[in-house]
């Protein structure tokens, strides 16, 4: 893709250390796009990476995140986005783990990831941990990724009810992150916001968005402390960036015990802006070529089979029906054209197995690395 300093997006981020005073280890990205030179398609690419480590481990963790995933899509032709975006996530992963492993001063390191690629209208989305990505849409506003935590797990399997997740000691123990010695896949599943919450499906990806949708990516210093309601009701009361403003002080008068920062992305009215047309023209066309040599190469095979004089070292004659006819039928397999092997679906790897303990604390079911809350920076074994 070709990069381009303006966009039709309106996009806004901001960011805060939060009022614990530590280190800021959340990193973030806003990149924009044209898919090529013959094709103009606006594409917008938003990051945000949550780190954990020691001293200022986190940072780097989240700033190879950021840097390595960015620069892998901008290098790819947006054409296979869910392959993409695994591939960068799968290369940020073995770079964080492998700078962990080279300088005692990053071990342990890694960190949670939200992406979101926007090509015309499509939306596709990524993420690992617990930073999120929401949608407003009109008076829906839906939380679009599933967060990769122990409480999230313990909920699903019914240890544990929603209203005991804030105060539960594991709140942040991260199951799947970027840095670890055996990557997971990034979750790909959308949480469509027509369809509730049980429609949490990768085919849910290249999502349509429409004039007036609202994205917003954070990590989980907003979350810990602002309600999904309270997010829901700032969006579209106030310009962008002021609601962002408005975030992050509302998170730091209730403590603001963690990093906070927050990505917003308002699709416009423009309806020629957000399309795609040439894009789908450029498949149909190509589509149409392969269909016409398909059936060129199918003709030429029937014309052979009845109708071509050939050698007859290569030709039997069948006794009855057109054979009676004098025309010989051709004793060899006809060759067919090969047709490419379709791009591999990309699923995401199941969620973890229900919770077998009945008791949520026990520290052997327990061997992920944390966000810290509300300052600890230590990993878990």
């Amino acid at each position: 893709m070709i990069s381009t300093k303006s966009t039709h997006f309106p996009v806004f981020a901001a960011t805060d250390p939060g009022m614990s005073g530590k280190n800021n280890e959340d990193n973030y990205g806003v990149f924009a796009y044209v898919v090529s030179e013959s094709d103009p398609t606006a594409s917008i690419v938003a990051i945000v990476a949550d780190g954990v480590g020691g001293h200022q481990a986190g940072e780097v963790a989240s700033s190879i995140a950021v840097d390595m995933i960015s620069q892998l899509i901008a290098e790819s032709d947006a054409d296979h986005p869910l392959a993409t975006m695994e591939g960068a996530f799968h290369r940020a992963n073995q770079a964080i783990y492998s700078q962990a492993t080279i300088n005692p001063a990053s071990a342990g390191m890694s960190t949670t990831a939200a992406c979101v690629w926007i090509i015309g209208d499509q939306l596709y989305l990524a993420s690992m941990g617990d930073s999120r990505i929401y949608l407003k849409r009109g008076d829906q506003f839906s939380q679009l990724t599933i967060d990769h935590t122990w409480v999230q797990e313990a909920i699903e399997s019914g240890v544990l009810a929603r209203d005991q997740v804030r105060s539960h000691p594991n709140a942040h123990l991260i199951r799947r992150y970027l840095g670890s010695k055996q990557p997971s896949i990034p979750d790909f599943r959308i949480n469509h916001p027509s369809k509730g919450r049980d429609q949490q499906s990768v085919a849910n990806q290249g999502m349509h968005l429409e004039a007036g949708d609202y994205l917003l990516l954070c990590s989980d210093g907003l979350t810990d402390l602002v309600s999904d309601d309270e997010i829901y009701s700032a969006l579209g009361k106030h310009p962008l960036e002021e609601v962002l403003d408005r975030l992050i002080k509302l998170a730091n008068s209730r403590g603001g015990h963690d990093n906070i920062t927050i990505i917003g992305i308002q699709i416009p009215d423009d309806k020629e802006i957000v399309s795609v047309p040439k894009r789908r023209n450029r498949f149909t066309i190509v589509l149409v070529l392969f269909s016409v040599l398909v059936i060129a190469i199918m003709a030429t095979w029937f014309y052979r089979m009845y109708f071509w004089e050939g050698d007859s070292n290569t030709a039997t004659q069948v006794p009855g029906g057109t054979a009676g006819l004098g025309i010989p039928m051709l004793t060899q397999t006809a060759v067919l054209p090969t047709l490419p092997p379709p791009t591999p679906e990309i699923t995401p790897l199941d969620s973890p197995s229900p919770l077998a303990s009945s008791n949520p604390t026990a520290e052997t079911t327990l061997p992920a690395t944390y966000t810290p809350w509300p300052t600890s920076t230590t990993t878990s074994p």
